[in-house]
């Protein structure tokens, strides 16, 4: 009957490790199983993924066509709710002073708040999104939650205006034809 404590390997399963540079009687030979000289022979010397010895690689010389999402990815700041207790007790917490307390950096989309930790006091959080855990522990230390909008583009009073300008333009200009002259053999 099988039991915890005569549970073993399956036959094969597991081997010596191979103990390299033990000399000529190791039955690794010499050379330890990398060959005669050149740059794998070396310590230290690897070659990198892909590398075709200075050819150009196949993944360059393959045409890259197609449509990728990841170039419209929106990279969102992550803080939790545990950081949140370098602040405070009524304190706003925004954009601003988390960059401050160095909470965040770099380029983002926005601010989302995930629900690891407890928080000790209340805040006044102002971010773009917020998980469902993370808001109830913040309404739950007496702090409140506001989600900042979308950042939209606005139109100038200028622009609202050409747009404006534009259709009475388009329905009383006549398309234009480009007349080209004919050309006659000569006889002679």
């Amino acid at each position: 009957m099988m039991r915890l404590h005569n549970l073993r390997p399956r036959p094969g399963s597991r081997h010596r490790a191979k103990r390299l540079g033990c000399g000529e009687s190791s039955g690794h030979g010499k050379t330890s199983g990398k060959g005669h000289k050149g740059q794998k022979a070396r310590s230290g010397g690897s070659i990198r993924l892909g590398f075709e010895g200075g050819q150009m690689p196949l993944i360059r010389r393959l045409p890259k066509r197609g449509f990728n999402n990841a170039a419209f990815h929106k990279h969102y700041a992550v803080v939790n709710v545990s950081d949140l207790n370098g602040f405070k007790a009524g304190t706003i917490v925004d954009e601003q002073s988390l960059r401050e307390s160095n909470l965040i950096r770099g380029d983002f989309a926005g601010i989302k708040i995930l629900g690891d930790g407890e928080l000790k006091h209340e805040l006044k959080v102002q971010v773009d999104k917020i998980s469902t855990t993370a808001r109830e522990k913040i309404e739950k230390a007496g702090g409140t939650v506001t989600l900042r909008e979308a950042r939209k583009f606005e139109k100038s009073e200028a622009d609202v205006a050409s747009t404006k300008a534009k259709p009475e333009a388009a329905a009383t200009d006549k398309p234009r034809v480009k007349k080209t002259k004919s050309r006659k053999k000569k006889s002679e």
